[in-house]
């Protein structure tokens, strides 16, 4: 059983926490690639996905994860809520909570909001990404990829390369990789790096094909311009000069690496579509890992769900 009632950052989890969670995952993988795609594990829970950010990937492979797993399922977009009219994030929720939700699927722009909420109500929360702080499935899902492909995580090199400021995927990463064994570079712009980030115990690199030639798989991360107050470089054709994965930088490279990307994907500037859709890519078995370690992850905190008085 895991250690946490909620599940609102990587940081929260024990090695054993995030063992359990990645063979529950594979347990569940089996159940989702059958003819019968659909367990009554969670056929008495009603889940609601609540997300004050927009989403496609993360929302549906919830959504997929809860049928999947015969929950009722509510969806809830804050774009045509009454949080346009200026109700408060507790009292949005408390009104959810009314109808008897057992469980709470959270994004919202604020980090630390699903934390908040864990403090006042009494459904479980997992966090589908708070700001630029945490976003835990995405590293669990990424973790339970990278084990799938590498067959032990455990003294691996990771590198992530590209915004790491603006990403929620990058901390999270940082800390499932770390809890795993492995080794963990960060490299991108200077501007696009965080000083704290040799205080994790990550290595800091600015030159793109140092990090490929170290690494055994290469994480890559979107430039996220929506969460940018200011200009970080000149232009995205410069990053993409610079920065971006492509074939050319590949070839360079004296053995093969994992390339992966938690998408969306801005092709041409991160990554090329030679890069993302090549035979080093594992973007797709990502997004199909999705399902089963979110089913995971649903079906062990239900486990630890209080009933309603």
């Amino acid at each position: 059983m895991l250690s946490v009632n909620h599940l609102l950052g990587i940081k929260d989890l024990t090695l054993k926490d995030i063992e359990l969670i990645l063979e529950t995952a594979s347990t569940f993988k089996e159940v989702i690639n059958r003819p019968i795609k659909k367990v009554p594990s969670l056929r008495d829970m009603t889940i609601a996905n609540v997300f004050f950010e927009n989403s496609t990937r993360t929302r549906l492979s919830f959504e997929l994860a809860e049928k999947r797993l015969s929950a009722d399922v509510i969806n809830f977009s804050a774009s045509g809520s009454s949080v346009k009219k200026g109700e408060t994030l507790l009292d949005t929720v408390n009104n959810i909570l009314a109808m008897k939700v057992d469980m709470i699927v959270m994004r919202h722009a604020s980090p630390g909001a699903p934390h908040f909420l864990a403090k006042h109500i009494q459904a479980n929360i997992i966090n589908a990404g708070d700001g630029t702080h945490e976003h835990p499935t995405q590293a669990l899902l990424d973790a339970f990829s990278m084990r799938e492909k590498l067959g032990e995580i455990r003294g691996k090199k990771i590198a992530i390369i590209g915004d790491i400021s603006h990403s929620r995927v990058a901390l999270s990463n940082i800390f499932a990789l770390q809890k795993l064994g492995a080794e963990v570079m960060v490299c991108g712009p200077s501007t696009l790096i965080p000083k704290y980030m040799k205080d994790l115990g990550v290595k800091v690199e600015h030159q793109v094909l140092r990090a490929l030639q170290w690494c055994d798989v290469a994480n890559v991360l979107r430039i996220q311009l929506e969460r940018q107050q200011a200009q970080n470089f000149p232009s995205l054709r410069e990053y993409a000069l610079y920065y971006g994965i492509n074939k050319t930088l590949l070839e360079k490279l004296d053995r093969e690496i994992v390339i992966m990307h938690p998408g969306p994907i801005n092709r041409g500037v991160e990554i090329t579509s030679d890069v993302a859709d090549s035979s080093h890519s594992i973007i797709l078995q990502q997004v199909e890992n999705g399902v089963a370690v979110r089913m995971a992850v649903l079906y062990l905190l239900a486990q630890k769900s209080k009933p309603f008085d």
